[in-house]
Parts: C-alpha cells; structure tokens; sequence
C-alpha cells in the first residue's frame, strides 16, 4: 500500500485535477484497488466525478472515530476506483484533531484503509497546517518523503510559466488546455475523455514517475 500525497498551498492551481487524474491512473494504467480521499472542504474531488457527500459532517465524524469510512466511501463511476468526499465540516478539522489530541489520526485510518486499497491519493487542503502535517505522516513514516514537483497548468505564453520551465526542465508538466475544462463538465478524467490528447498522456507520464519513485522507496 502507498499513500500519495497531493499538496499545494495555494488554490486554483489544478491540485484537485492533478489528484483526481492520479487516482484515474492508478486504478485504470496501474489496475490497483485505488482510493481517491479528499481532504479539501471545497469538495472538489467529489464534484469532477459527479458525486455528493452522503452527510454533511461525515468526513470530520472519521477523524472523531464516531463513523467507519466504509459508510462515507463512494464508488466514482470506473473500475477500482473508489472516493472518500469532503464536506463542509473538514473547515474544523484542525482545530478538532488538535483538541482530541489525534497527532496521527489520518495515518491510522489510512492504514486501516491499506486492506482494501493498494493505493490512497490524498487531495489535501491548500494549507500548511495540522491536516496538512498528518497527511505528510500519513503518505510517508520516513523522516524526508519523496517529493515529485509538478508544473501545473502550464501555458506557454505566459512569461513566468517559460521562466520557470526554463529553471525546471526536469519537472512533469501539465500544460493548460480547454480539455481540464471539459472534464469538470462531462464529470471524466482526461484518459477517459480523450486518451489520445497531450494532458492525458501528460497525466499518465506523472503517475509513471510516482509509481517510480514508489518503487525505489
């Protein structure tokens, strides 16, 4: 089992897309059991696959220990791909975990988890706080973690976007098209809705090289 971790401490910047194409590939390239777990109260992750939350303070009930999240966990529409949505009440939850005293809460669940999925993709918030540190325990015991730098949302055009592809060139892209787009309208990741098109293979070329990384521990 591995955790993945999905950050990003500012918002807009593609995160949600990233995370939920990851989990796509995982269970579609990969064919492992994959959970998609969203920890952003925005509710993202659960909205590009059409999905609902089934309670509206479920997701912070978990971290309470006052629910199983096989109650809370959604089948997302395509093979060995399941979803754990966000909710409103994850706006508490680091307030909460720190009260309850719960510093590795969502490393236990996630382990938990581990019996049923070969691999966790974490949508986190995007925050540097509390939630976010429990879900660099959770995707990672080692002291330093693995970390893959993705240039997301990348357009050519722009000046900033050149100058940093310039001083990155080893960074994974994902260049910026109309197709992220349309992926929040036809609720279907990019491999599902055009297998063919630069951010699909974009998308899967990144889970190679986290799958990579995985495998050298």
């Amino acid at each position: 089992m591995a955790v993945i971790a999905v950050y990003s401490v500012k918002g807009g910047v593609g995160k949600t897309t990233i995370a939920a194409n990851l989990a796509w590939c995982s269970a579609a390239i990969s064919r492992r059991r994959t959970l998609l777990w969203d920890l952003d109260p925005a509710g993202g992750a659960a909205f590009l696959f059409g999905l609902d939350a089934n309670d509206p303070d479920r997701a912070a009930k978990l971290f309470a220990g006052k629910g199983g999240p096989d109650k809370a966990i959604r089948p997302s529409g395509f093979d060995r791909l399941d979803l754990l949505p966000a909710d409103e009440s994850l706006r508490g939850l680091e307030s909460q975990l720190l009260a309850l005293g719960k510093r590795r809460r969502l490393g236990k669940i996630a382990q938990a988890l581990s019996r049923e999925y070969e691999r966790i993709i974490l949508d986190c918030p995007p925050v540097l706080n509390e939630v976010s540190g429990q879900d660099d325990f959770a995707a990672n015991h080692k002291q330093h973690p693995p970390i893959l730098p993705v240039l997301s949302m990348y357009d050519a055009r722009r000046r900033l976007h050149k100058e940093t592809r310039a001083e990155w060139p080893n960074w994974p892209v994902i260049p910026m098209a109309s197709l992220i787009e349309r992926m929040a309208d036809t609720k279907r990741p990019a491999g599902a809705l055009a297998p063919s098109s630069p951010q699909a293979q974009s998308f899967a070329r990144l889970w190679t090289a986290v799958e990579r990384k995985l495998a050298k521990g």
